[in-house]
Parts: C-alpha cells; structure tokens; sequence
C-alpha cells in the first residue's frame, strides 16, 4: 500500500495530511461529453426542453458540484475554490462540458473539476432523459493540472 495515498501502514483509509505542504496556486482543467441524438441537440438549442434551459442549469449544477466535492467523495479536502468555470459547448450530437477549478492552497483541485464536469453531464442527462434515454456520458477526464510539488501536468 506504500504507492498509495489515502491507505495507512495497516491498509485502513485515511485523508492524507497536508499541513507541511506548500500553498500555491492550483488548477485543474477537467473535461466530458455527453452524446445523444441530433433531435436532442436540436431541442437543446431550441429552447424546447420542458424542464427549461438545458445549458445553464448544467452550467449552476456542475459549479455547484465543484463546491460539494468533499462531500460526495470521502477523502477529499473540503477547499476553499477561488474560482470554478463550467463551460458548456453545443453540437450536432453532443454537449461538450469543461471545467477549471482554481485555488490557492495545499492540495490539488482535480477531484472538484472532476466533480464539476460529472455533475453537469448528470443534469444534461436528467433535463432530457424523456426524449433520448440512449444519451451516454463519456470522455470524463483530466486534461491539465498545475500548481504543487509535482508542477504542470497536460494530458497527451
């Protein structure tokens, strides 16, 4: 369990101590999508959803899932965010989602910008679930980390 983080010397979880750490900026860039049908794009665009803005209730759900992380994730830091963005791009088939979580502080904000982008993918689902059950949440990940020992992080 020694490449492991959140495990103690007995295999037991804990949340890793991180008061002899350095406060510095951090930031983290997570992105998502969630597919569906052009007849539900189109919808979306057209403002035709009957549970109302599709895009700007994600856009509220997915900052308000960034602040609520340590709350859904057992052994994250509550953090005190600087700053949460969630954007939100409409194509043909899909809905783009990123978001950047920043702070200054002592850990990372990968799991709030996670967080962020799952959340809103979840609420995309929900608002048009009556019309497109066949609609899939895919590519949640990183893609861009910086701040802390380990520096800048891109995915390829």
């Amino acid at each position: 369990m020694a490449d492991f983080t959140h495990f103690d010397e007995a295999g037991n979880a804990v949340m890793v101590d991180v008061s002899d750490k350095a406060e510095t900026e951090r930031v983290a860039v997570a992105k998502g999508r969630v597919l569906m049908q052009p007849e539900t794009a189109a919808l979306i665009a057209g403002h035709g959803v009957k549970k109302g803005d599709v895009l700007a209730v994600a856009q509220l759900a997915g900052i308000m899932g960034a602040k609520r992380t340590p709350d859904l994730i057992p052994l994250c830091h509550p953090l005190a965010l600087t700053k949460v963005t969630v954007d939100l791009m409409l194509g043909d088939d899909a809905v783009e989602i990123t978001a950047t979580c920043k702070l200054k502080g002592r850990t990372g904000v990968e799991m709030e910008a996670l967080t962020a982008v799952s959340v809103a993918a979840l609420t995309v689902y929900d608002m048009c679930k009556a019309v497109d059950r066949g609609m899939r949440i895919t590519d949640v990940r990183v893609v861009s980390k910086s701040g802390g020992k380990s520096g800048t992080w891109t995915a390829d």
